[in-house]
């Protein structure tokens, strides 16, 4: 849920936010552009563009299509300097969040062979918010399924919020955000327990809903995973990063919290 915060008296005097969603890698993808100067033309073609990184991501990340790329990468049919160079980059990016959690976020632990799951998502958002930054526009933020980029605000003075779901409650918030740059989060509240401990090869339980902020979205998806399957341990790793911030709600229901999120009444 996205929730602009208020600002009294500037609100009129700024163009309405373009909106527009599209349906792909499994999940509903929204944006809300604040066009500015812009011209809504304009506007309009950059999420047309942005609309068609996310497919062509999908096209070669997805690990449900036997043909994508990264389909046959897992199945040894072609090696990574066959696969289009944004496998690679992709793979480097994993590689650096398997570092930064210490281990809680490994897609090679995955059964079937390297799954980028947990991370191409976040890092194909953020190349669909960079189409948008455009001379004019004041602020844009995407949502791809509870991972989201933002730059600016929905209007001058104002700043994206957004509301973290209850993973119990649908109708309820955990908490409400500001969100500057990125945020993800993850869980086991909608498709039960998905995810693996890459120590165990077992199901992670140990957090129920798993929110990371911070100035990378794809790092943020990453680590959003990791937290929701190492609960505390995986959380003191993210924590120790400069720039990100995390927070977690336990399969007890207590919550914890660490680096400094934004939260708002």
């Amino acid at each position: 849920m996205i929730r602009p915060e208020a600002a009294p008296g500037k609100a009129d005097r700024q163009p309405p936010l373009i909106a527009r969603t599209c349906r792909v890698m499994g999940t509903v993808v929204s944006f809300s552009v604040a066009p500015g100067d812009a011209p809504e033309a304009v506007v309009h073609d950059r999420l047309d563009a942005a609309c068609a990184v996310l497919g062509q991501a999908d096209a070669t990340f997805s690990v449900w299509d036997p043909g994508s790329p990264v389909s046959r990468l897992r199945r040894d049919e072609i090696a990574l300097s066959a696969a289009p160079p944004e496998v690679a980059v992709v793979l480097q990016l994993c590689a650096k969040a398997r570092i930064l959690s210490r281990g809680w976020f490994d897609p090679w632990a995955m059964p079937g062979g390297v799954d980028p799951t947990g991370l191409v998502k976040g890092w194909a958002v953020e190349r669909a918010l960079d189409i948008l930054r455009l001379e004019g526009v004041t602020g844009a933020l995407v949502n791809g399924g509870g991972d989201l980029a933002a730059f600016g605000g929905p209007a001058a003075g104002r700043a994206w919020r957004i509301g973290i779901r209850h993973p119990w409650r649908h109708d309820a918030l955990a908490c409400v955000i500001r969100i500057q740059a990125a945020v993800a989060t993850s869980g086991t509240y909608e498709r039960g327990p998905h995810l693996l401990d890459p120590f165990t090869g077992r199901p992670g339980n140990r957090a129920v809903s798993a929110t990371v902020t911070g100035p990378s979205l794809a790092l943020a998806d990453a680590l959003a995973t990791a937290v929701a399957v190492g609960g505390d341990d995986a959380m003191a790793a993210v924590a120790a990063l400069d720039g990100y911030a995390v927070y977690l709600i336990r399969p007890d229901g207590s919550e914890a919290d660490a680096g400094g999120i934004q939260f708002l009444s």
